[in-house]
């Protein structure tokens, strides 16, 4: 309960092409030997950051949301990144940039992208998400955010732990790590770099970005430059532009440590986001 062991998978991924996506990821993940209790795979892994709603999109027991059960199953550990999803409850189709919390038992949890990307007209062919998830993994609170939502700090910001909330007790922050899936152009990458760590020296938590490399059907270039940051902003493993993949265990004494000797968080305001 002290430690969680992440792996990052930074990839290429074939533009629109699930098939080989799927079938590539597989054998990554079967791949990595080290003890893992998280898999995280970039934004929109089964098909690259398209607006091909209509030709792409799935409903939650598609086929890549059973590719997902599979290999969380076979690999007994948690799997986790964005899809293109469709509502299929409503007579209207609602699209969603939608991360998906896959547990090794065929539950899962999920949120749907808050801030979408206007710049590349995601705005125009998803819907925005409302609340955020956070999930849980052997008593570590995981915030679960998508890309974009990065660049937006009081949508990710903790609470302030002197304020208890229902279910919630006086000195105990919200969540411990943030996770951000991307797909995030080589052309912004200092601005990537710089919030992850932003965002772990505000919140006293871990960040962990996991961005995809490669070029897109966009012509959009893609750098990696995934990274683990600890509480106190410093990075504790970068990776480099090339398809990597990383395991790594995260320590609550080194969050404990931080929170206990800058108790920053308590002197943070008191607001709430109204959706």
């Amino acid at each position: 309960m002290r430690s969680l062991s992440i792996s990052l998978v930074q990839t290429d991924l074939f533009w629109e092409d699930k098939i080989s996506n799927l079938q590539m990821l597989a054998e990554k993940i079967s791949g990595i030997r080290e003890k893992t209790e998280v898999v995280i795979l970039p934004e929109m892994f089964s098909t690259g950051f398209s607006m091909n709603t209509a030709g792409l999109a799935e409903t939650m027991d598609g086929p890549t949301m059973q590719w997902m059960r599979r290999m969380a199953a076979e690999k007994k550990c948690i799997i986790t990144g964005s899809i293109i999803a469709r509502d299929a409850r409503t007579s209207e189709p609602h699209f969603y940039n939608r991360l998906v919390w896959m547990l090794p038992d065929g539950h899962y949890g999920y949120y749907d992208k808050r801030h979408l990307f206007a710049y590349g007209k995601e705005h125009q062919h998803y819907t925005a998400g409302k609340s955020r998830l956070i999930a849980s993994a052997k008593g570590w609170k995981i915030n679960l955010q998508v890309c974009y939502d990065l660049r937006f700090p009081v949508w990710l910001r903790q609470s302030n732990p002197a304020q208890a909330s229902p279910g919630k007790k006086k000195n105990e922050p919200e969540y411990d790590i943030l996770i951000f899936v991307a797909n995030w152009p080589a052309a912004r990458s200092h601005a990537w770099k710089t919030l992850l760590q932003a965002r772990a020296i505000e919140n006293q938590c871990f960040v962990v970005g996991v961005n995809r490399t490669g070029t897109d059907g966009n012509g959009l270039i893609y750098a990696g430059d995934s990274l683990v940051a600890g509480p106190l902003g410093e990075i504790l493993h970068p990776l480099s532009g090339n398809e990597e993949i990383i395991t790594m265990t995260l320590h609550k004494e080194m969050l404990e440590s931080v929170r206990g000797q800058f108790p920053f968080l308590e002197d943070a305001n008191h607001f709430l986001i109204q959706s």
